[in-house]
């Protein structure tokens, strides 16, 4: 069973970073697309950003795109989020989600894994 455990969220001020990271079990992790899904209260998961298999392709939802930053380290079989000029409105519970096959990146129910999920609060 393929394991995801996420770290790094935590309550910080407007404008501030933050780095979140995901740990995947499986040890050939470029099996893996990867992907950061956020859920804020009372609303749906919705998608923040995905990287392909070996990281030279990325998407991101428009209201982050220039502000965080998905990557991958195939050596520690980690996902990051850098996430830069935070804003309240990024406050959510973030999880990273895995999938071994295409399909569309932004939809959650493609994804086969699923981490448990790490806190972010923006306070203005």
């Amino acid at each position: 069973q393929v394991r995801l455990v996420e770290s790094g969220g935590g309550l910080v001020q407007a404008g501030d970073s933050l780095r979140l990271s995901c740990a995947l079990s499986e040890r050939t992790f470029t099996k893996y697309n990867m992907a950061w899904f956020r859920q804020a209260p009372g609303k749906e998961r919705e998608f923040v950003a995905n990287i392909s298999w070996r990281g030279g392709v990325t998407y991101y939802a428009d209201s982050v795109k220039g502000r965080f930053t998905i990557s991958r380290d195939s050596a520690k079989n980690t996902l990051s989020l850098q996430m830069n000029s935070l804003k309240p409105e990024d406050t959510a519970v973030y999880y990273c989600a895995a999938r071994r096959y295409s399909g569309s990146y932004y939809v959650g129910s493609e994804y086969d894994y699923w981490g448990q999920g790490t806190q972010v609060t923006v306070s203005s």
